[in-house]
């Protein structure tokens, strides 16, 4: 849809919305934006449920990687790995979890505890990007969904003006013009900050990643006893 056509709405929507004394109120708008504008509140419902359980979950995934090592380390050098591994299991996060890989499979050399902390570290990423596309896919559907609202605000304009014939005056074309506008605005609205949050959410699963990558690379130079190359 231009923005010409979108400028001509806004034109003579104003002088309607102008002419009502007493503002919409919120269930009103809902009612106005029609059955789409309910698919957008269900939507915006998922993303804030998908962001909140990420956020949580790499709010207790990321620890004080430096901190950890240290006093796992502090522990291996009295070699209790008992104790070691009793750290792992009380810590959360897959950092932790990476460690006691590591720490369970020390015996098999450097290139065997390698390959092992590969292997879980495969496991561990798509745990942290779980859910991501599904906030990266409402991101994407709501401005489409807000102008799938639009169009059909546009055809129930067209209907009444058809219907009305000869006698259609402003009023006539004001349920699809409210239609139209709330839920262009409806999508952009939830659009735009699903959008910051996605991003918002994989810089922080870019930061677990890097610090399991360092803490990978620390634990095994601690269980092997060489240094890195």
């Amino acid at each position: 849809m231009s923005i010409s056509l979108l400028a001509g709405v806004g034109m003579i929507a104003w002088p309607l919305l102008g002419a009502a004394d007493v503002p919409r109120e919120q269930p009103q708008l809902l009612a106005d934006g029609g059955p789409v504008m309910w698919i957008l509140l269900l939507a915006g419902a998922v993303a804030v449920a998908v962001f909140v359980e990420r956020w949580l979950y790499y709010h207790r995934a990321q620890i004080n990687s430096t901190e950890f090592l240290n006093g796992v380390r502090n522990v291996l050098k009295r070699d209790n790995i008992i104790e070691a591994i009793s750290i792992c299991d009380a810590t959360p996060g897959p950092i932790a979890r990476l460690v006691k890989i590591a720490i369970l499979n020390r015996e098999r050399g450097r290139d065997g505890v390698r390959e092992a902390l590969e292997e879980a570290g495969l496991l561990e990423v798509p745990r942290l990007e779980e859910r991501l596309n599904l906030l990266a896919t409402i991101t994407q559907i709501a401005p489409l969904l807000g102008l799938l609202g639009t169009v059909l605000g546009f055809i129930n304009i067209f209907g009444e003006l058809q219907s009305a014939g000869a006698f259609a005056h402003a009023g006539t074309m004001a349920g699809g013009i409210w239609q139209a506008l709330v839920c262009t605005a409806a999508g952009l609205a939830l659009a735009i900050p699903c959008y910051a949050g996605y991003n918002y959410l994989v810089n922080r699963v870019n930061s677990i990643v890097l610090d399991m990558e360092k803490s990978a690379t620390d634990i095994l130079n601690l269980v092997t006893g060489e240094p890195h190359a």
